[in-house]
Formats: structure tokens, C-alpha cells, sequence
């Protein structure tokens, strides 16, 4: 049976195993936003692994394979300190100097200076992704609401919904950040948006919410949306450096191939984040191949421009321009 270097190092009781072990379902249904950190402290004046910020949800799984998995996972370990957290915290992991590297929204590019875009990898997607959502109520449409509790998780995705509220008529519909409960997000506010693995839930609760609540609700997936209203991929996050960050080559070259064995690998990890998550196996696989997209081709890129362009235009972002370090090819 397939084992992560996580499991590995408990097993085998390693004491300076730094990778978290497979979260517990409990862990999802009692606290959404559980953050996955490493299991100690390391001083980094006596570590001098590069820092890597990365997201702990469901999606960048195939990124980190290498990382996670055998043979490679011990090699890399050497070379690189790993803690997951919210795809927000990562930014400011980076911003604040506590980061080498980080899978960070790319959002975060116009708001930091210095950053610089690995090639090769990144969270996106072509059509439906599932794991965006803006919920709202059937009886409001979108011109019409209020206000929009936004999950304190997102940066990106609250910058995309805004310039998406522009294009519906209502651009000074105010945001709300709140943690991601659906329920206490619909009490507080006439909208929500939520991400990662808490939309997944969201989605797989929807007829529960339903039958409990009487209430009807639109899931509005957000990637598909802004596919329909622009025509440009929906690009979330990409591998960046902190300004500073001393790299080469075979860094960009390690986390590529990370994402090439991952992808290798998917029913592998659908069998492995099954049992961590709440989600049958086949909808996890559906989920990796179908509604993530994770190489950073020229139609990424090009989505990533309309996406600053339009940010800007709305007064949502200050202007950006999308420059990515040649550190390694596709």
C-alpha cells in the first residue's frame, strides 16, 4: 500500500520529520480551517533549507507529490522546509520575510513588491472548478444583492467576484470577511463566497442544506462564470519567489517535475485524500484531472494578464505586469 513520507516518518518514529501526518476527517467536519503547519519550530539561522508556504487544501496535492511521497520525498527534504496553510497566509509568509517560496493567490503579485512567478506550475482552471463558489440566495439576483460575506481564506477570488460584480451592474456591493461557514456567512450577509475545501463540502451538502433549511440557494462557480463573462482561464495561484530569494535552476526543475509525478499519480492520491476528506474517491479524481488545471502554458498566462488588466480598470488592484523568472522550461 502506498505511504506518504509523513506516514513513513511516524512509523518509523524519525525525529526530524517535518511533513504533518494525513489530517483526520474529524479534523474537516469540526474546523474547515484547520491549518496544516509542520510540527515544530525550526530556527532559520540554523536551518538552511529553503521555506516553502504552501496551501493546505485538497487542489495543489499533484504540486507536491515529490515532496510528500517516496523516493523523492527524502532527498527533498533536505533541501526544503514545508508548511501548509490558507492560500492567504502564504502571501503574507512571503510579504513578511518568513518565506523563500510560496503557492501564493495571484492577487498578491500587484499588492508585493519584488515577488517573482516560478514558470511551469499553477493552480488554474479552463471551465468548472467546484472548489469556487459564490452562494447565494435563488430569490436575489446578483445586480440586486447587498452585501458579500468573502471567506478570509481568499485573496484571488474575492478580487475576481469584484470585477465580476462590476460587469453584473453591482459594483459597490460591500465584502465581509468571515471564516467559511455557509450558514453563519448567509446569516451575516446576502451572499458568500467560499474556496478550497470547504466549497467541496459545500457542494456535497448542498441537498442536506436544503432539506434541513427549506431554503434555496444558487452555487455559482466562480471559474466557470468568469469563463463565460470574459472568455480567459481563471488562474488562482502560482509558485513565487520572495524578493531576495536566492535560487537556481534546478529549484524551478524540482517543483515541476513534483507536479509531473503528481499527475502521474492521481488515483493514488484520490485513494489517499479519501480517506482524509469526506469526498468519494472517483469525485477526487474527477476533481484533480477535470476541474484543475496545473501547467502554467500561454493560455494561463494570457488569463493572468486580462485578470490584472481588468483588476486595475476597476480600481480593485494597482496596475501589474506578468513577468515570469526563466528558471526552467514547461
Amino acid at each position: 500500500m502506498l505511504r506518504t513520507c509523513a506516514e513513513i516518518g511516524h512509523a518509523d518514529q524519525a525525529p526530524n520529520r517535518l511533513l504533518t501526518n494525513p489530517v483526520p476527517i474529524q479534523a474537516f467536519v469540526t474546523n474547515l480551517f484547520l491549518r496544516i503547519d509542520s510540527l515544530r519550530d525550526v530556527d532559520p539561522q540554523q536551518d538552511p533549507r529553503l521555506r516553502i508556504a504552501a496551501i493546505g487544501f485538497l487542489n495543489p496535492a499533484p504540486l507536491m507529490w515529490d515532496f510528500e511521497h517516496p523516493p523523492l520525498c527524502d532527498t527533498l527534504a533536505l533541501r526544503y522546509r514545508i508548511d501548509r496553510m490558507a492560500p492567504s497566509v502564504c502571501a503574507t509568509r512571503l510579504a513578511s520575510g518568513e518565506a523563500d517560496i510560496g503557492l501564493i493567490p495571484i492577487a498578491s503579485l500587484a499588492t508585493i513588491p519584488g515577488l517573482r512567478i516560478l514558470p511551469g506550475c499553477t493552480i488554474a482552471s479552463k471551465g468548472r472548478v467546484r472548489s469556487l463558489l459564490l452562494v447565494h440566495r435563488a430569490s436575489q439576483p446578483l445586480a440586486a444583492l447587498r452585501s458579500v460575506a468573502a471567506d478570509t481564506a481568499s485573496r484571488t477570488t474575492v478580487t475576481y467576484a469584484r470585477i465580476m460584480f462590476h460587469k453584473w451592474g453591482n459594483p459597490e456591493v460591500p465584502f465581509l470577511p468571515l471564516a467559511a461557514d455557509l450558514d453563519l456567512m448567509l446569516a451575516r450577509a446576502d451572499a458568500a463566497i467560499v474556496i478550497g475545501d470547504p466549497a467541496l463540502l459545500a457542494l456535497e451538502e448542498r441537498n442536506n442544506r436544503f432539506e434541513r433549511t427549506g431554503e434555496e440557494l444558487v452555487y455559482l462557480d466562480l471559474a466557470e462564470a468568469w469563463r463565460a463573462l470574459t472568455g480567459l482561464s481563471f488562474v488562482s495561484a502560482v509558485w513565487c519567489a520572495a524578493h531576495g530569494s536566492l535560487l537556481d535552476e534546478s529549484i524551478g526543475e524540482d517543483f515541476i517535475r513534483s507536479r509531473d509525478h503528481g499527475l502521474e499519480n492521481i488515483d493514488a492520491l484520490a485513494a489517499e485524500w479519501s480517506k482524509r476528506f469526506p469526498i468519494s474517491e472517483q469525485t477526487i479524481r474527477n476533481y484533480l484531472t477535470t476541474n484543475i488545471h496545473y501547467v502554467l502554458d500561454e493560455d494561463c498566462m494570457e488569463g493572468m494578464r486580462g485578470f490584472f488588466r481588468m483588476a486595475a480598470e476597476c480600481g480593485v488592484l494597482p496596475p501589474y505586469t506578468v513577468a515570469v523568472d526563466e528558471l526552467a522550461a514547461l
